[in-house]
This record gives C-alpha cells, sequence and structure tokens, in this order.
C-alpha cells in the first residue's frame, strides 16, 4: 500500500474524493492509503474522538490475537467527516470494514466455533465503539468480492444527503499498532 497524506476537509467538511488539486482520473484518491499512527494523528482532535481511536485500537488488537493479520480495513462514517462544525455533535463511533484474509490452516467454521464473538455486531460497538463488518478477501470469490467491495465504495463515497465524500484504508498488519498506540497515548494526556 502506497501511504498517501490525508486530504484537509473540503468546504462540506467531508474529505475530498479526489484529492485536492488532482486531475478526475489520479490515483491519489478516496480510499486514500494511509499509515495507522497518520490516521491516529489527523483525528485525535478531541477526547471524544480519542476515546474512539482507543477502541478502534483494541478492535484491532482482538482482531490479530484470532489471527487476522493479513488485509486491510476501510474506514468511514461520520468520524471522517467535521462532524462537531457540520452537526454540532460528536461522532458516536468508526464504521470499519475488514476486508481479511483467512488465518494460516484455519477454516472459517474452526475459527467461528473458537471465537463466536468476532461475529457479534453489538458487542463491537459496545466495547469498542466500532461499527464492523467483515469481507474475507481471496481469489476463490474474486466475483463476490470485487462486488462486496463496489458495494462498500459506493456506499461510503457519499454521505446521505448525496455529497461525494473520501474514505481512508490502513493495513490489517500489526506492524504500526504500537506506535499508534504511543501516539495516542501521548494525545490523551493533552485532553486531560
Amino acid at each position: 500500500m502506497q501511504i498517501a497524506l490525508i486530504p484537509r476537509w473540503n468546504a462540506n467538511g467531508v474529505l475530498p474524493p479526489v484529492a485536492p488539486g488532482e486531475l478526475g482520473n489520479s490515483w491519489f484518491r478516496s480510499p486514500y492509503g494511509i499509515g495507522l499512527p497518520e490516521f491516529v494523528d489527523r483525528f485525535s482532535s478531541s477526547k471524544e474522538r480519542i476515546a474512539i481511536l482507543d477502541g478502534f485500537l483494541r478492535f484491532r488488537n482482538e482482531l490479530h490475537e484470532v489471527g487476522f493479520v493479513s488485509g486491510f480495513q476501510w474506514l468511514d462514517g461520520s468520524f471522517l467527516e467535521n462532524i462537531e462544525d457540520l452537526e454540532d455533535r460528536h461522532p458516536n463511533d468508526l464504521d470499519v470494514v475488514t476486508f481479511y484474509t483467512m488465518p494460516t490452516a484455519r477454516s472459517q467454521q474452526a475459527l467461528l466455533a473458537d471465537y463466536s464473538k468476532i461475529v457479534d455486531a453489538v458487542r463491537w460497538q459496545e466495547e469498542y465503539r466500532v461499527d464492523a463488518y467483515f469481507i474475507q478477501a481471496d481469489y476463490a470469490n474474486l466475483i463476490e468480492n470485487v462486488q462486496i467491495a463496489t458495494y462498500w465504495y459506493s456506499m461510503w463515497s457519499h454521505r446521505r444527503d448525496g455529497l461525494w465524500k473520501g474514505f481512508i484504508q490502513i493495513d490489517l498488519a500489526s506492524t504500526h499498532d504500537t506506535e499508534a498506540k504511543n501516539r495516542l497515548e501521548m494525545k490523551k494526556e493533552v485532553f486531560q
């Protein structure tokens, strides 16, 4: 994944679907591929946002413990918008679609038998403030996966009012999670 800068919110309070100054066919567009530490830096601007990011990092940790370490995540929702100014409120959660490859030597049935709690959407919301969705990304289901990715792209490339907007993509690997946690801890101290 190529790491890109996250564009600033545009005048409508959303990430632009194509980076400012770029042509419509530019590769510098949504979903913006960025590093987890950079994501934390950019969006940890209040106590409420820090709490959501803390939940998201704990969510990722649980996925890593189960064996989900290969793939990527798309991040969206009001968390990626300037919702404080748009609607005079804080974001409630972070919307996450995890595109994963199955852990080595595990079947989906065995994984679910051992970790049935990973499909509990209510639990993700209550414990981690994450609205979580999962898509197994493998070549065996390539056509279905393309259709599912297209669905999520079309859902997340617009606000409910029809406004075009961008979203974020980060790597699922745990490579930079510790650095992101450390940066978030420093931000927590600023807002105490």
